[in-house]
C-alpha cells in the first residue's frame, strides 16, 4: 500500500495540543507526535470498535500479549512470559510508578543529561533526589563517560531511569555500551528502569537492544517501559507496556500504583493489536521517510546554518541542535545571560518556529533546542527557511 507522507493535514482544527499550544502562526516541531496519518490497520480496528458502541470497563484484547511475546522473541531474541508484561496509560506514569517503587523517600535516581524532561522531575514526585550525570559530547556522537557514571552512584543510589534510545539526543546504545552500564548498576545493586519508547524507530546500520536481553542477570534487575504511542502515532490513546521479569520487582511495582493509576482505555488497547499485529509495512515505510528527513534536515543546516550543529541522529524523530554559536544574542557556549534570549526564544519570537527549549532537558542542555522532524518535508523545508532568514537578520 503507497502512503503519502508528503501529504499536509489540518491538525489546528483538532484537540492536536501539538498545534494548538502556540499562535496560528507559529510552525510547531517540538512535542514528539508525529504529522502523518497513522497505520489503515489501526484506523480499521478503531472504527470496529466504536462501532460496537459499548465501552464498558475493558482488559487486554485476546492476542495482545502473544502478539508483543511474537514480536519482542523475533526482534531480538527475548522472551517474555505473560505475566511478566503489564499494561499501563502512558510510559511516563510507568517512570514515575518505578520512582515510587524503588527504594526510599530520601534516596538517590541517576539520571543521564540532557534528559526527557519528566525523567527530571519524576524522583522529585516520589521524595527521591535527582542526582544528573552528564553524557559526553564526542566528535561524531555522545558517549557516556563510565567513570563519571559509577563515581555518580552512592550508597543511597537505588535506581537509574534510562533512555534508550535516547531522548534528546537520539542515540541507539551498542551492546558493550549497554554492558559496560549494566555490569556498573548490577554491581552496585542499581535497579534499571529502561524507557525504550522509541525501540521501533531505528534508522538504518543501528539496532536496538533491549537493556533486559542483555543477560537474565540483568533482566532480574530491569524494568522495562516501551508503547506503540511514538511509533505508531497513536500517543493519545494512551496504552503502553512494561515489561518486569523479577516477580519481586513486579509485586513492588504493583503495590506502588495501587489505586491511582487507572487501567488502558478500550480504544487504547484495539489500536496497540491492530498497530503490532498489522503495522510493519507502514513502520517501513514512515521509516524511510524519516531517514530521508534526517538526511535533509542535517544537509539543510550545514549549507545554510553552518554556526548550528547537529550530531546525526542513530534513532528517533528527535534532532538536538546545537546553536551555541549562532550569534544569537545572551547565547553561546558559556550558556544564556542575564538577559539573553535561549535559541528557543529567538526562534519562537524572530521565526515563528516552536522548538523545544533545550534548558528543559538539563543544565547540559543550555544553548540548545530540539526539533521534531516527524513532519512532511514542506513542513520542515518551511520551518528551516523561517530559521535561517531569522539568523541572517541578526
Amino acid at each position: 500500500m503507497p502512503y503519502d507522507f508528503d501529504l499536509i493535514i489540518d491538525r489546528r482544527q483538532t484537540d492536536s495540543a501539538k498545534w494548538r499550544w502556540y499562535d496560528e502562526d507559529v510552525l510547531p516541531l517540538w512535542v514528539a507526535d508525529m504529522d502523518f496519518v497513522s497505520p489503515e490497520p489501526v484506523i480499521r480496528a478503531l472504527q470496529e470498535r466504536v462501532a460496537h458502541g459499548v465501552f464498558g470497563y475493558g482488559m487486554p484484547p485476546e492476542g495482545l500479549c502473544e502478539v508483543i511475546q511474537e514480536r519482542l522473541a523475533q526482534l531480538y531474541g527475548w522472551r517474555v512470559e505473560t505475566d511478566e508484561i503489564i499494561f499501563l496509560p502512558g510510559v511516563v506514569t510507568g517512570f514515575n510508578k518505578v520512582c515510587h517503587a524503588i527504594g526510599a523517600p530520601g534516596d538517590e535516581i541517576l539520571v543521564e543529561t540532557p534528559i526527557y524532561p519528566p525523567m527530571l522531575t519524576a524522583p522529585g514526585n516520589a521524595r527521591r533526589v535527582c542526582k544528573t550525570v552528564p553524557m559526553v559530547e564526542g566528535d561524531e556522537r555522545y558517549e557516556r563517560d563510565l567513570d563519571a557514571f559509577e563515581q555518580a552512584i552512592t550508597e543511597r543510589t537505588s535506581l537509574l531511569l534510562l533512555c534508550s534510545p535516547h531522548n534528546p539526543l537520539g542515540r541507539v546504545f551498542e551492546r558493550d555500551e549497554l554492558e559496560s552500564m549494566a555490569e556498573i548498576c548490577l554491581r552496585h545493586d542499581v535497579v534499571i528502569c529502561s524507557d525504550e519508547i522509541h525501540c521501533d524507530l531505528i534508522f538504518q546500520g543501528h539496532a536496538h537492544i533491549p537493556t533486559a536481553a542483555l543477560s537474565p542477570e540483568v533482566a532480574a534487575q530491569t524494568i522495562t517501559l516501551f508503547a506503540p504511542s511514538k511509533t505508531y502515532n497513536v500517543a493519545g490513546l494512551s496504552c503502553s507496556v512494561a515489561v518486569i521479569q523479577n516477580p519481586e520487582l513486579r509485586e513492588q511495582f504493583d503495590k506502588a500504583g495501587a489505586g491511582l493509576v487507572s487501567h488502558v482505555n478500550v480504544l487504547g488497547y484495539a489500536a496497540a493489536l491492530a498497530a503490532y499485529r498489522d503495522g510493519q509495512e507502514w513502520l517501513d515505510a514512515v521509516l524511510a521517510y524519516m531517514e530521508a528527513n534526517r538526511d535533509y534536515l542535517l544537509e539543510y543546516i550545514a549549507a545554510h546554518m553552518p554556526a548550528i550543529k547537529c550530531k546525526k541522529p542513530e534513532g528517533t524523530y528527535l534532532a538536538w541542535l546545537d546553536c551555541r554559536e549562532a550569534g544569537i544574542p545572551g547565547n553561546s557556549r558559556g550558556g544564556v545571560g542575564p538577559h539573553g534570549t535561549t535559541p528557543h526564544e529567538f526562534f519562537l519570537e524572530q521565526a515563528r518556529v516552536a522548538l523545544n527549549d533545550g534548558t528543559r532537558f538539563g543544565k547540559d542542555g543550555e544553548g540548545f533546542v530540539r526539533l521534531n522532524f516527524g513532519c512532511p518535508r514542506a513542513t520542515l523545508t518551511e520551518a528551516l527557511e523561517r530559521m535561517k532568514r531569522a539568523l541572517e537578520a541578526l
